[in-house]
Formats: C-alpha cells, sequence, structure tokens
C-alpha cells in the first residue's frame, strides 16, 4: 500500500484552506487536493469587502493565494487532481483520483459548490466585470444603478430583493411564463416597487466585451422570437448551485439536491469523514461561514485521529 495520509482535504477555496491551516498546525500534514475549480469561488471573485481583517477589501484571488502560502508555511502539501470515485467502506478511505490512488485515515470534503451559469462565452468573459454569481458578495458595487437577475426561483427572488437596497431598478429574467419561486417569495418580489419582471426572455449576449464591463444584455421572447437590448450595469445570475459530491452518493448522505448532510456542524454518517463550506451549506455560502466550518472540520479530524491513536 501507497503511503498513508493522516488526513486528506478535497478542495482550495477558504473552507479547505482554512481546514489546511488547522490541521498543519496541528503537525498533521494535510494533502490538499484542488480540484477543478482550484480556489473556489473566491478566484472568479473581483474585490472582497466583507471578510474580516481587510477595512480596504482584497482581491479575491489574493486572499486565496495568502490563504495557501499560509497552509504551505505549516507544512501543507498541494497537489493538481479531481476526484474520480472513493471508497469510503474502507480503513483507510480510497480516493480514486485516476491517474494514482490515496490513502487517508480521515477525510475533509471542502469541494464547494459551483454556480450554475447560462455558459454564454459573453457571460464567461464578463464574470468579475458587473455580471456575478453572489448579490451578497457584490450588490454594493452597483448603488444607483439598474440591474439584472436571471431566474424564475427562491434563489433569483432573493437575490432581486436583497440587490434593491442598492440597486435604483432590478428586471428579473425568466425564460418561462410561470415561476418556480414559492408563493410569499414571489410575492414579496411583485410588490416591491424597485423590481420589474420579463418572462419569457431569454438572454442571448451579454454587452460590453469589448470594455469589459457590462453595458447591457440582448434578449429573446421565448413565445415570438423578437429580439431586445436592456439597457444594464450588472447581471446576477440566480439560477442556483451545483454541489460538487456526486462521488460520495450513496456513502454519505447527500439532500435531494445534493448537498452533504451533516450533524454537530461538519460531521457526515460516515466516522471519520467530514464536510465543511458550500457542499455542505446552502443557506449562507460565504467565504467567512466557509472558513468557519473549515476550521471545525479540522479540529474534529484532529480529535478523531488521537482518539483512535495516530
Amino acid at each position: 500500500m501507497s503511503e498513508i495520509h493522516d488526513t486528506v482535504i478535497l478542495g482550495s477555496g477558504c473552507a479547505g484552506l482554512t481546514a489546511a491551516i488547522y490541521a498543519a498546525r496541528a503537525n498533521l500534514k494535510p494533502l490538499v487536493l484542488e480540484g477543478h475549480e482550484p480556489g473556489g469561488q473566491l478566484s472568479i471573485t473581483t474585490l472582497v469587502e466583507n471578510f474580516p481583517g481587510w477595512p480596504e477589501g482584497i482581491q479575491g484571488p489574493q486572499l486565496i493565494e495568502n490563504m495557501k502560502q499560509q497552509a504551505s508555511r505549516f507544512g501543507t502539501t498541494f497537489r493538481m487532481g479531481h476526484l474520480v470515485s472513493a471508497d469510503l467502506s474502507k480503513r483507510p478511505f480510497v480516493l480514486n483520483l485516476g491517474s494514482e490512488t490515496i490513502h487517508t485515515r480521515t477525510l475533509i470534503i471542502a469541494s464547494g459548490a459551483s454556480a450554475r451559469w447560462l455558459g454564454l462565452p459573453s457571460e464567461q468573459a464578463l464574470i468579475g466585470h458587473g455580471v456575478s454569481s453572489c448579490a451578497t458578495c457584490d450588490g454594493f458595487f452597483f448603488s444607483g444603478k439598474e440591474i439584472a437577475v436571471v431566474g424564475g426561483g427562491d434563489s433569483a427572488m432573493e437575490e432581486a430583493l436583497f440587490l434593491t437596497r442598492f440597486a435604483n431598478k432590478v428586471t428579473l429574467l425568466h425564460r418561462r411564463d410561470h415561476f418556480r419561486a414559492s408563493k410569499i417569495m414571489l410575492e414579496r418580489a411583485i410588490a416591491h416597487p424597485k423590481i420589474a419582471f420579463m418572462s419569457n426572455t431569454a438572454v442571448e449576449e451579454v454587452l460590453g466585451v469589448e470594455q469589459k464591463e457590462v453595458a447591457g444584455v440582448r434578449l429573446r421572447d421565448t413565445a415570438t422570437g423578437a429580439q431586445s437590448t436592456l439597457a444594464i450595469s450588472g447581471l446576477f445570475l440566480g439560477i442556483g448551485h451545483e454541489p460538487n459530491a456526486k462521488m460520495f452518493a450513496g456513502q454519505i448522505d447527500l439532500d435531494a439536491d445534493g448537498y452533504v448532510l451533516t450533524k454537530d456542524q461538519v460531521h457526515t454518517r460516515v466516522p471519520g469523514v467530514y464536510a465543511c463550506g458550500d457542499v455542505q451549506d446552502r443557506r449562507y455560502r460565504q467565504a467567512i461561514t466557509a472558513a468557519g466550518s473549515g476550521c471545525m472540520a479540522a479540529l474534529e479530524v484532529e480529535k478523531y485521529l488521537e482518539e483512535h491513536g495516530h
């Protein structure tokens, strides 16, 4: 058998890196597998103004790099790799990366949740330049401006309602003629004087790529095919997130949307396996809450290993 690690951390976002810092300081020599989205959601975020300790704010990628350097300083090893499958029924746990197999006594799942995007080249080019998937993170930058939110569920309604604190006008764009949102959330959005609705409307292109700043959107009426443009300064995606936990289906408990179910904050139903950050947090999804749960997971790993003679 190859080397047995004391702990392996899946993911290198805020949760995974905080877990790595704590685990490394406990001399557990953690191995971090960076996954398919190194740095997580913060790697595609521009200015972060709500992370404690940075009064002037800090760029998302820089915050991630600082945390990575801090984890490395205490003995964390980083490896590019994406988990293909895992066998949590064996001790130590077996992690299959496709090209190699890793064995570990404990596992911290910090693989995050990927925002759902429209998949338009213009949208992808303007992420961080007026296109966002997080109203809480970026809403402040659109004070006094007109913006749009894409989606028809509760996530979209929540984003739109939150954004009315800053924007002069929020237009909800939805490709169907009916909304999936709960009655109370829909009614709340309809009643708000700053929110306008455009149903049967699909976003075809985000305008402003050349200027590197959102200038508007080109829209298509899904019923008639007619095209139009809407001048806006920001576009928010409110079509949900996809937790990166499919590889654990059947081995640990997931909810109906694929988020890891935990008890006592970070424990999964498999002893020695913990989950932290957005892969198990569908409510807050903030850098600081992810970091906090990463700390918890590392402390639980340390306790577990001590109790089992390691």
